[in-house]
């Protein structure tokens, strides 16, 4: 069984910075690519950014230059620096991985708070 515990969300004024991590735990082999999605209401989950296992990494246009992804591949952690909020950028933040326990699939975690005002 593999789970992924996020933390660090929470209220912030516009301007802030916040930053989010996720620890994937379990009979892990290996972690693959992990990565953010969030989901404001009535709005369709998306990706905020995504990294490889080798540090390659992909941001969605909208947080590019506000946002860092980063991993510890010996903690199985990875977190999410996010500078010069928006509120635009309040949602649920949802941590992501791809894992090869027992078999290969993908986890998501329960999701965390981000609260942007203005």
């Amino acid at each position: 069984q593999v789970q992924l515990v996020e933390s660090g969300g929470g209220l912030v004024q516009a301007g802030g910075s916040l930053r989010l991590s996720c620890t994937a735990s379990g009979s892990i082999f290996r972690v693959n690519a992990m990565g953010w999605y969030r989901q404001a209401p009535g709005k369709q989950r998306e990706l905020v950014a995504d990294i490889t296992s080798g540090g390659s990494t992909n941001y969605a246009d909208s947080v590019k230059g506000r946002f860092t992804i980063s991993r510890d591949n010996a903690k199985n952690t990875v977190s999410l620096q996010m500078n010069s909020l928006k509120p635009e950028d309040t949602a649920v933040y949802y941590c992501n991985a791809e894992v090869r326990a027992f078999k290969l699939g993908v986890y998501w975690g329960q999701g965390t708070q981000v609260t942007v005002s203005s």
